[in-house]
């Protein structure tokens, strides 16, 4: 077993010669990503039997109650202001009359349409909907949508379905021109639990796979105090990533710089409970910047195998890939993720070396190697700014 060194560096600074991979990332790269077509799948999310098969039984679904808290108990970075939880005490939709009954899937799925202010009432115990159709934000409703679980409710795509879905530049949701660079709608997700989400066989073409819980196209959007388990996407794909949350930005004028996605004291994966896809088990990324504070991911994998020029791999929890954008870690603990090829904590590509991956107050450990990772960093593959990530008063073995 490799002995991983430790880091703990305050403005730390190491040279290193990057190996060349044969990888072709990205939009940019000779391999670009592929894409709303059934959103059906074979395979239950968290789990590696195919209940499509005649003979195997139904996998049960994921429980919500046996995961881990939302957010990394140890991180205590300060929450960016525009990263706060919305106020939803003056809802637009309340989805449920008082019982379990009556919070279905389909009422979700009218109360996403509608937009604005989204909250429930399901009774007073925990309660899981599950959705057989996805929920899609219309670009005309906003400019902000809030879905609000007030820590009772999960949401569930029955292993069957992709979850939540956003495209700014969908005409069928009413999207318009410059769709890339608006600023609305403004998705927030908070207070709640994403389970067994499904996009498998929706990469088709216009970028539309990946996200298995979770897919945004540009607009804004922000998740605050959730989790998310089992979710998944297509084992297989040069760049199709995310089994929890896909964003795709493409910016023409730089806004994924200034209007990052906020990730905030949220939890992705637990043992048995994996979120997985061919690249970034729980986060992927095109052209978008992140910033992560007090997070927790655990046990997500990347399924695939041959990295870009192959069917994927990279990025065991978070795959960012495209040229001018940041990925800011604060107070946030990436352990026991998984790739097959590079990355198994983080894959960050920056095609033409403009993109910045800060590291604060973390912790990174047993991200075990791959097929390839960046000498001196462990569980990371990094081709950014300097050459290297900045990190500060952090642990990374």
């Amino acid at each position: 077993m490799r002995t991983f060194r430790r880091v703990r560096a305050l403005g730390f600074v190491l040279t290193l010669a990057l190996a060349v991979v044969a990888i072709g990332c990205g939009d940019d790269g000779p391999s670009p990503p592929a894409g709303d077509t059934p959103e059906t799948g074979s395979r239950q999310p968290g789990n590696s039997s195919d209940p499509s098969q005649p003979g195997t039984p139904p996998l049960p679904p994921t429980d919500p109650s046996t995961g881990p808290a939302a957010g990394n108990p140890d991180g205590k970075c300060p929450i960016p202001a525009d990263a706060m939880a919305e106020d939803s005490s003056k809802p637009t939709t309340v989805v449920g009359t008082g019982t379990k009954e009556s919070c279905t899937g389909a009422a979700f799925v009218a109360a996403v349409a509608k937009g604005g202010v989204i909250t429930f009432d399901c009774g007073p115990d925990p309660t899981t909907i599950t959705l057989t159709e996805t929920a899609k934000v219309y670009n005309d409703t906003g400019p902000k949508v809030v879905i609000d679980g007030g820590n009772k409710i999960t949401l569930s795509g029955g292993g069957k379905v992709r979850i939540l879905y956003q495209n700014s530049c969908s005409s069928e949701l009413h999207g318009g021109a410059d769709c890339n660079d608006q600023q609305k709608p403004a998705l927030t997700v908070q207070n709640i639990t994403f389970v067994d989400g499904n996009a498998t066989g929706l990469e088709k073409g216009d970028n539309e796979g990946g996200g298995g819980a979770i897919y945004v196209r540009g607009g804004r959007f922000k998740v605050v105090n959730a989790r998310f388990f089992g979710n998944r996407c297509d084992e297989l794909g040069s760049d199709v990533g995310g089994g929890a949350i896909r964003v795709l930005d493409f910016p023409s004028k730089g806004t994924s710089q200034t209007r990052p996605v906020h990730i905030v004291k949220s939890t992705f994966g637990a043992p048995g409970k994996e979120n997985t896809c061919a690249n970034g088990g729980a986060l992927s990324s095109i052209g978008t910047s992140y910033t992560i504070t007090n997070s927790l991911f655990t046990d997500n994998r990347a399924s695939g195998h041959g990295a870009n020029d192959g069917q994927g791999g990279n990025g065991g929890a978070i795959y960012n890939d495209g040229n001018t954008f940041t990925l800011d870690l604060c107070g946030t603990r990436i352990e026991n993720n998984h790739a097959n090829e590079g990355g198994s904590a983080i894959f960050y590509v920056s095609n033409d070396r403009t993109g910045t991956l800060l590291i604060a107050d973390s912790v990174l450990r047993n991200n075990p190697k791959g097929t390839f990772e960046t000498p001196g960093y462990p569980g990371m593959f990094i081709i950014a700014k300097e050459g290297y990530p900045k990190v500060t008063g952090s642990t990374i073995e």
